[in-house]
């Protein structure tokens, strides 16, 4: 005899389509845990049935979360949640700043498939042109243009990831030694990039909007050797590690700023999940002057390790040289996967339930550590706790013996013992089913500590 299904069929609560709000109800119990690993789901016509809708809708529905991995299809028995159930008593790592994971099996077996069928040799028993392929460097600049950054495919180089990228556009804007001016509290990538390189680092005041005009003004005119080689690398959209956004006006004053003192920029635009008017990048607006780095790997897949690196005018020869001297290209499975996906609409799928997922996670947080949270205005899978850099030292420390891990403060400042700090929390990793309460321990610790209740924001 068939087990029932233990959900209570529903749709959520809006106006999307009927298909998208069976998508959200389900994921949301599957997310909360209030379906187990394990449970059945209705069957497809009990469900239609139930909830007054066609039997195509609730396939299409079910489709979409075994995309998502949050359900597996077994033939000749039912569909089954599939969400691995979290062990206790392991460390949670809040470290690393990954998206969500919304890929199943079923789909990533699809697409090996389909690529099996479809894949040309030649892909595999050449070596590929440094800067990628011609039809690659194509699909992902129609990516970029999907995130507000229009780029020729020409000027735009493929790398083995968005770090990749950041190398190569460090080594061609700015000689060793040079000085690299970025927000005072920045991505620990960047920094230990820099400083394997022997960049001098400089760092900027910041506000809610990231990086100052003003203090960026003052640090480019104060320069006593102008002869002395310097960038300006800064993360505008969704910043790492503080969640700042910078608005329109904070992006063409940078712009305006850099073209005065004709400094070069490099762009970290990783975060940016979604196109918006108000948030064009910085290398929209100075094209001339600004190295743009992006990649699929926050926006899709940590896997998929393709980053783009968009050259402005006249600087495309160097970049490829040092592209070359990397001896690391592109991998030619990574490219198919990402043709194969940019031309199905599989990318845009997992983008969408990405940002989905973030969000729901960044509402969870919200909840839980109320006012210690810095509150974002852009998508995104990490949050930020503002505090003084003891304050900081004294969280992670704490949090450390609980078995939580999180961002080392050290490591994303500029300056190590300036008194602007932190702790971010990264939560695409974590499983779902642990993050309300790794979350109420990190807000514990700092209640103990400031020996006062947090002030909470409303539920959500």
């Amino acid at each position: 005899m068939r087990l029932q299904s233990p959900w209570r069929p529903r749709l959520a609560d809006n106006a999307a389509s009927p298909s998208d709000r069976l998508v959200m109800a389900l994921a949301d119990d599957i997310l909360e845990g209030r379906l187990p690993s394990g449970a059945r789901v209705p069957a497809h016509r009990d469900l239609a049935y139930q909830l007054g809708i066609g039997v195509g809708t609730v396939t299409k529905a079910y489709a979409v979360l075994e995309r998502r991995g949050l359900v597996r299809s077994v033939k000749g028995r039912g569909t089954f949640v599939a969400v691995a159930v979290a062990r206790r008593g392991d460390s949670v790592d809040l470290s690393v700043n990954t998206p969500p994971p919304m890929l199943g099996e079923h789909l990533l077996a699809q697409t090996l498939e389909t690529i099996s069928r479809q894949v040309d040799p030649v892909l595999f028993t050449t070596y590929p042109p440094a800067v990628g392929h011609d039809e690659h460097r194509r699909l992902l600049a129609y990516w970029f243009e999907g995130l507000g950054m229009v780029v020729r495919p020409e000027n735009l180089i493929l790398c083995s990831g968005a770090q990749q990228a950041l190398n190569i556009a460090f080594s061609v804007a700015i000689p060793p030694r040079g000085t690299i001016l970025t927000e005072a509290l920045t991505y620990p990538g960047a920094i230990a990039l820099a400083r394997h390189a022997r960049y001098r680092l400089t760092g900027i005041a910041m506000d809610d909007e990231g990086m100052m005009p003003d203090a960026l003004e003052q640090a480019l005119a104060a320069r006593t050797d102008r002869s002395q080689p310097v960038a300006v690398y800064v993360t505008p959209t969704m910043h790492n590690p503080t969640t700042a956004t910078m608005g329109y006006a904070r992006r063409v004053e940078i712009a305006r700023i850099c073209r005065h003192h004709d400094v070069l920029v490099i762009e970290d635009d990783v975060y940016a999940l979604t196109a918006a008017a108000e948030f064009p990048p910085i290398a929209m607006l100075a094209p001339e002057r600004t190295f743009y780095v992006n990649s699929l790997s926050k926006t899709l897949s940590p896997g998929l390790r393709i980053g783009g690196l968009a050259v402005p005018p006249g600087w495309m020869d160097q970049a490829e040289t040092a592209l070359r001297a990397t001896g690391q290209m592109v991998s030619p499975l990574s490219c198919a996967v990402m043709g194969q996906w940019l031309s199905d609409g599989t990318a845009s799928s997992i983008r969408g339930a990405i940002r989905r997922e973030a969000g729901r996670r960044r509402s969870v947080a919200r909840h839980i550590l109320g006012a210690a949270m810095h509150l974002p205005n852009h998508d995104g899978f990490h949050v930020w706790l503002p505090m003084d850099r003891q304050a900081a030292h004294h969280v992670a420390h704490a949090a450390a013996s609980l078995g939580i891990i999180v961002t080392p403060p050290a490591a994303i400042a500029v300056d190590p013992d300036g008194p602007a700090s932190g702790i971010r929390l990264c939560l695409g990793a974590v499983m779902p089913g642990i993050l309300p309460d790794t979350l109420a321990q990190i807000a514990r610790i700092i209640t103990h500590r400031q020996n006062t209740p947090l002030p909470a924001h409303p539920s959500v």
